[in-house]
C-alpha cells in the first residue's frame, strides 16, 4: 500500500527532538513527528495539589496542560481561554500526558513537589497526542537532572521510559504513526502508551467505522511495539545530547 506521504505501512514519520528548546523550565524540548510539532516544557514548584495534603497522600505529583495554538490547524482555531471552556478532548489528552508519565514515576521520590507539564502544539499534523507524551518524558527527564545535579534529589525518581505512537487501520492495512489525512479517513484509530520494558500503560482504540477483529488489533499493537522502540531510541539519544 503506497501510504500519502510515501512511507511504508510500517515506518514512523521523520522524527526530531530538540532538548532544551526552551530556557525557562527546568526540561523542555521540541518534537517533530512529520509536519507535527509540540513543545513539552517541565517547569517545578515546591508543594503538591490541596486533595493531596487533605487526603495524607505522601510524595510529589506530575500533571500536564495541553494546548493547541490557533495557527497549528488551518482553518485558525480560536484559544480556549477566549471561548472561556476547556474543550472535553483537550482535557482528555492532558489527563493522559500526566497519567503516562505518572506510570514510570515515583512519586514518593519526587518528594512534595509537583511537576507540570506544558504541551504547546504549534503544528498539528496527526499524533499531537502521542508526540506530547514522547516529548514530555524527555522534559521530564531533563527536569530530573536538574534536582539531581543541583542536590534536591539523590536518586532519579523515573523508573522507566515512556512513549506513545499512533496506529490504524486504513483499506484494511495496519499502518503505524499515522498524519492527519490518514488518521482522517481511518477505519481504526489507536493510540498507544508503553515503557521501556515493554509494558502498556495506555491503549485507545476506536472502530471509527466498522468494529476490527483481535487479529487486526494484535497486528497494530505490534507496529505500535516496533515504532514505540523507536522513539525510545530518539530520547535517548536526544538525552544524551
Amino acid at each position: 500500500m503506497k501510504r500519502v506521504d510515501g512511507r511504508r505501512p510500517n515506518q514512523l514519520r521523520p522524527v526530531k527532538i530538540h532538548p532544551h528548546y526552551v530556557k525557562q523550565p527546568a526540561g523542555s524540548a521540541l518534537i517533530e513527528m512529520g509536519d507535527t510539532r509540540v513543545v513539552c516544557a517541565a517547569s517545578i514548584e515546591d508543594g503538591v495539589p490541596r486533595w493531596m495534603r487533605e487526603q495524607r497522600v505522601t510524595g510529589g505529583w506530575i500533571t500536564a496542560e495541553y494546548s493547541m495554538l490557533p495557527y497549528a490547524t488551518a482553518p485558525r482555531k480560536p484559544r480556549e481561554v477566549t471561548r472561556g471552556r476547556v474543550e472535553g478532548r483537550t482535557q482528555e489528552i492532558q489527563r493522559l500526558v500526566g497519567r503516562a508519565l505518572r506510570s514510570v514515576t515515583d512519586i514518593e521520590k519526587l518528594g512534595e513537589r509537583t511537576i507540570w507539564i506544558d504541551c504547546d502544539v504549534l503544528q498539528a499534523d496527526g499524533g499531537t497526542r502521542t508526540a506530547s507524551i514522547t516529548g514530555a518524558y524527555v522534559a521530564v527527564m531533563l527536569a530530573m537532572n536538574k534536582l539531581q545535579s543541583d542536590g534536591v534529589l539523590k536518586e532519579c525518581p523515573i523508573k522507566s521510559g515512556v512513549a506513545a505512537v499512533s496506529v490504524g487501520l486504513l483499506d484494511g492495512v495496519p499502518l503505524l504513526d499515522l498524519c492527519y489525512e490518514e488518521d482522517a479517513k481511518a477505519a481504526v484509530d489507536m493510540n498507544v502508551v508503553m515503557t521501556d520494558e515493554g509494558n502498556f500503560v495506555e491503549v485507545q482504540g476506536t472502530g471509527e467505522d466498522a468494529p476490527f477483529t483481535q487479529r487486526q488489533m494484535m497486528a497494530m499493537l505490534k507496529l505500535a511495539r516496533e515504532g514505540v522502540a523507536e522513539l525510545m531510541a530518539i530520547q535517548e539519544k536526544a538525552l544524551q545530547g
